[in-house]
């Protein structure tokens, strides 16, 4: 059929060859026309779709039902799969996920990066693809996401004015009410249960977005997989300390032998962003304490900490393994955040220095290398989007053997990676969440004579389409 010949609204018959951006699949019907499907579908599937757009390369259509699944399909362990936006990926095999993955680099390096048969290793997997993260958040709304049964009730289940959950994909309105998730361990799912009977019981108002009223914004929980601690932080549009009181006798009660802080933070802001302005301590010290290798971290309710504890272990040893310090090493830590990776580091080399845009994450950092008394890693305020502030801040100190740098999605800015490879260390290894980043960026690193080494993924979020990798490029 040619390409003219095909209309909105019409049927298509293709099969699934492989997996694209958000909830869309790539596959080409029969005459080889190329097809982009929306819908959570496995690589595979043989599928009906409806024409939705006729673009000039390509046509997008929408998932109308699978015919024959793929044998890589596995059944979803959570009932929301398909509606909540979270774990785009449980219904196909785990081991099928991290090829996915793998390739999904493979293809960044090749057709971003310019790079011919790059050598990605096999996927570092999680030992639990399941109950693994250590920070949840939830949102509350006025205006509770329907699902699709409830569509042809003539009542729906429950109050549509409350819900306690996730927004629903490209809703920033309504929420999911949500009673269970499976990323997250039992101790947060308990909380999450006696966190909306508490609620409910007492009648109160969930926050609205359109309006700008209630009550109820989101609420926050956060776990240490070695100390075994929870903290709780309900984030409301005012503080009422009788009402927090009771809410952490409630709390206290249901779960006497957890250990667990509970916080307030109050914002006046007109949007969901799960951050306040104010914070009042309700019971507890106000921090948790978790452990990554010899090291201990405090986690504030507002500080970053990687969301895998067990995951982030596995990646940082990666680092260690490809930077290969020596003990008399200088080694610079772009972008280091709450400075996790430079003091991973710190005890195999001369001194770690650690960059960071933001000054409540060196705040942050200071105080790590404080608590786990490590004076010879120093860490700066620096906008690292600003060349010349970076250069300022890189030439007081000795020129690193190794730097390490573990930039945000987007990848570095081009002067940043300019300096970065001007500096000329020995190795330069590129932690990346993003595989068109790291591709795109690798290349400039090589033009600047280095060579790709060694490329590692480690699966930091099961169940999703994100992956980490770990990139060594060396001085040629």
């Amino acid at each position: 059929m040619e390409k003219e010949q095909y209309r909105k609204g019409a049927l298509i018959e293709l099969s699934i060859t492989d997996l694209a951006e958000k909830n869309q699949c790539f596959g080409r019907l029969d005459n080889g026309m190329a097809v982009m499907v929306t819908g959570m579908l496995a690589v595979g599937d043989r599928v009906s779709a409806a024409i939705k757009k006729i673009r000039q390369r390509y046509i997008e259509a929408t998932l109308v039902e699978v015919l024959i699944p793929s044998g890589d399909r596995v059944t979803p362990e959570c009932g929301f799969f398909g509606v909540c936006g979270g774990c785009k990926m449980m219904h196909i095999a785990y081991e099928v996920q991290k090829e996915l993955k793998r390739k999904k680099i493979i293809d960044a390096m090749v057709h971003i990066g310019g790079f011919e048969n790059p050598q990605v290793k096999p996927v570092m997997g999680a030992v639990a693809p399941l109950h693994y993260r250590n920070k949840i958040e939830f949102s509350f709304s006025a205006r509770r996401y329907l699902m699709p049964g409830e569509l042809v009730l003539e009542k729906p289940l429950s109050s549509p004015d409350f819900a306690l959950g996730f927004h629903a994909p490209g809703n920033f309105e309504k929420v999911l009410d949500v009673d269970y998730c499976y990323l997250a361990p039992s101790s947060m799912n308990e909380v999450l249960a006696l966190t909306r009977s508490f609620c409910l019981e007492r009648e109160l108002s969930a926050y609205s977005t359109r309006s700008n009223t209630g009550y109820l914004r989101n609420l926050v929980i956060r776990s240490s997989e070695h100390r075994r601690q929870l903290m709780v932080n309900l984030v409301t549009s005012w503080h009422d300390s009788e009402l927090m009181r009771s809410y952490a006798e409630v709390l206290s009660a249901a779960m006497p032998n957890q250990e667990m802080t509970i916080l307030n933070n109050v914002t006046t802001r007109k949007n969901t962003v799960a951050l306040g302005e104010e914070e009042f301590l309700v019971a507890g010290d106000g921090f948790i304490t978790e452990r990554l290798g010899k090291l201990d971290f405090n986690i504030s309710a507002n500080s970053f900490f990687q969301t895998n504890s067990a995951q982030t272990v596995l990646l940082y040893d990666e680092i260690l393994r490809v930077a290969g310090l020596d003990i008399g090493d200088t080694v610079y830590d772009l972008f280091c955040g709450t400075g996790t990776i430079a003091l991973y580091l710190s005890d195999y080399c001369r001194q770690v220095i650690g960059l960071e845009v933001s000054e409540s994450s060196v705040a942050d950092a200071r105080k790590n290398a404080a608590l786990n008394q490590r004076e010879h890693v120093l860490f700066m305020q620096v906008d690292l989007n600003d060349h010349r502030a970076m250069v300022d801040a890189l030439q007081r100190h000795d020129k690193p053997r190794v730097i390490v740098t573990d930039p945000p999605r987007a990848g570095m800015h081009p002067k940043a990676l300019e300096v970065m490879v001007r500096i000329a260390p020995e190795k330069i290894v590129y932690v990346s969440c993003n595989p068109a980043s790291l591709a795109r960026d690798g290349s400039e690193i090589c033009k600047g004579g280095y060579r790709l080494t060694s490329l590692q993924p480690v699966d930091m979020f099961p169940h999703t389409s994100h992956i980490e990798s770990v990139a060594c490029f060396e001085r040629e």
